[in-house]
């Protein structure tokens, strides 16, 4: 059978996405359209630029690297890649380029000839202001060879340095490019040969621990595995565990409940990693039970002044995703560790986000909700929404299996009776008969937009059947949410739909991954089935793995991201329980 490492031969294109290394922050890429790389840095670095976003935009760390002869004439080449490994096949021959560690990137030369590397570094920040200019720095560049040097120019540029290093190919000839400080116990200057062995073995040991999947899943699944260890990043400031990022390039930092998501996945090859995800956010966690919406190495997002100042946070699914690990690998102390935290968080969400004390909480900021750009924030905020509150729901019913779990029957009793308090209060608050659907509500009144969130109390799993009959009818609806490419995250009827832009109409296969379960809950298992075929279909029509999907076209629209992580668990996730199903399914067909 293909290996996972053999199966990504050529299949990673970082003229598009970032060569990284599972715990690094350096990303390698090809600049567009030339035989030429950069080297960026998956850090927003604050401290140079302390605005939210300001590291999308922020130039790499080392641009215009390219291969040089002897002469000093740039070469062409072109790539070869696999998870461990680029080749760049030039007219002098192959050269090579390795993770050594987390922060150093080593280059192997062609035997027998003299070559090199020259690049541009300068300071990651740099700007005139009307009373003269300032440049700021932030990381170290150290480089060095294992062979003596023929040539080893620094020349001042504009903005920085250019860097020309040149040496005589003998034997496993190396440049090793260290940024940041050099991690205690590495070599400085590796063979080749050695760096690009570890390397492998790396990757080999990682995929070596996947589960078998049908035929069918297994290219897509090997770069979901792939893209599930690229984005880790090792403990670093208020990162405190090894966690993943949802893209190193668009999403620089750990985000609630994409970690939950992320979880998922690395259940099945690494539980303790998995549990680091919830760790990594509860660390976080505020004094008033709060927990933030993003860590990132220089601190926590709670509070964001845009479109709206309010405190953000993200949908309370961590107790739901413990339960997910403690399926697949029990363990009673980790629910001890995570279950006063979360029932703090839980507190939070009703103490300071239920204004009118109606036991149903609202959103203050549109981004609490994940769902950043919907149109269901169009009329103003706060927000009291089904969406909410059965997250809420579904997340006191599992402190309580959680506290039953601890031998808590009385406490978990307590978390039931308030799930399902929570349900009649929709029910009487949000419900409206004559559409058929649960509203969200501002000022008291009812939203007119329609989107899968308004159906989402059918995760409770305790609705009256009559109100479940016309929720599926919304469900199965083509011309609201069913069809080739599902579900839209805002109805295909509705004014507000547009395919193309974020949470007003694009599929989100985390949104599909609640409904395959909520449908699962409800007894729909041929429902849950097709969504789950569905969801799988979707991410395999692509040669990579995004952010979300145009839901006429089942394209990646230009702004989704690349290599997305909760799109790369779930199919993960889904990949695994249906080749499990696959025998119990065709016997029914």
């Amino acid at each position: 059978m293909t290996s996972c490492l053999e199966l990504l031969h050529n299949r990673i294109n970082i003229a598009r996405v970032p060569f990284s290394d599972r715990g690094s922050r350096l990303l390698v890429l090809q600049e567009a359209g030339r035989s030429r790389l950069s080297v960026k840095l998956a850090e927003r670095l604050t401290a140079l630029q302390p605005a939210m976003d300001a590291y999308r935009d922020r130039p790499p760390f080392i641009r215009d690297l390219c291969f040089i002869d002897a002469e000093g004439a740039p070469l062409d080449f072109e790539i070869e890649s696999w998870p461990h490994l680029l080749l760049f096949h030039t007219h002098l021959g192959d050269f090579g380029l390795t993770f050594h560690h987390a922060r150093a990137l080593t280059f192997g030369l062609p035997p027998g000839v003299t070559a090199g590397l020259r690049f541009h570094v300068a300071p990651q920040f740099w700007e005139q202001t009307a009373q003269g200019g300032s440049f700021k720095a932030i990381r170290d560049l150290t480089y060095a060879s294992n062979q003596p040097l023929v040539c080893n120019e620094i020349t001042p540029e504009a903005g920085g340095y250019g860097v020309d290093i040149l040496i005589a190919g003998d034997g496993d000839s190396a440049i090793t490019l260290s940024i940041g400080a050099p991690d205690a116990g590495h070599s400085l200057t590796p063979d080749f040969t050695a760096a690009r062995e570890a390397a492998e073995a790396r990757w080999a040991a990682w995929f070596a621990r996947v589960p078998p999947v049908a035929e069918r899943y297994r290219r897509t699944y090997a770069y979901a595995w792939w893209i599930m260890a690229n984005n880790l990043i090792n403990p670093q400031g208020s990162v405190t565990y090894e966690a993943m990022m949802p893209s190193k390039t668009t999403y620089v930092g750990l985000w609630l409940w994409d970690s939950a998501m992320h979880a998922l996945a690395y259940r099945h090859v690494d539980p303790e990693l998995a549990r680091h995800q919830l760790r990594a956010m509860l660390s976080g966690q505020l004094e008033d039970g709060m927990l933030p919406d993003a860590i990132y190495d220089e601190g926590v997002i709670f509070e964001i002044d845009h479109p709206i100042r309010a405190e953000v946070t993200k949908p309370p699914i961590l107790a739901w995703a413990a339960l997910k690990l403690h399926e697949t690998d029990p363990d009673l102390d980790f629910l001890k560790e995570i279950y006063i935290p979360l029932v703090r968080w839980n507190a939070w969400w009703f103490a300071m986000n239920d204004d009118d004390v109606d036991g149903l909480a609202q959103y203050n900021h549109p981004y609490s909700s994940g769902l950043d750009d919907s149109p269901l924030w169009d009329y103003g905020m706060p927000v009291e929404a089904p969406d909410l509150n059965t997250y809420l729901c579904v997340q006191m019913g599992s402190l309580a299996m959680i506290a039953e779990t601890l031998g808590m029957e009385a406490e978990g009793a307590m978390w039931r009776r308030r799930a399902a308090a929570i349900v009649r209060r929709m029910i009487t608050d949000f419900w409206d008969e004559a559409t058929g659907v649960f509203c969200a509500l501002h000022d008291e009144q009812p939203i007119p937009v329609l989107t899968p969130f308004n159906l989402y109390p059918l995760w409770t799993g305790q609705l009256p059947d009559t109100i479940r009959a016309r929720l599926l009818a919304h469900l199965t609806n083509p011309n609201e949410f069913w069809g080739e490419f599902a579900l839209p995250s805002v109805a295909r009827n509705d004014p507000h739909y547009d395919p193309q832009t974020m949470w007003r109409g694009p599929v989100w296969v985390n949104i599909n991954y609640f409904f395959i379960e909520a449908l699962e809950q409800v007894g729909e298992v041929a429902l849950a089935l097709a969504l789950r075929d569905k969801t799988l279909e979707l991410i395999m029509r692509h040669e990579s793995i995004y952010e979300y999907y145009h839901a006429e076209t089942g394209e990646p629209p230009p702004a989704a991201a690349d290599i997305f992580g909760w799109t790369a668990a779930v199919f993960i996730d889904l990949a695994i329980r249906a080749s499990a199903a696959q025998p119990e399914e065709e016997s029914h067909e």
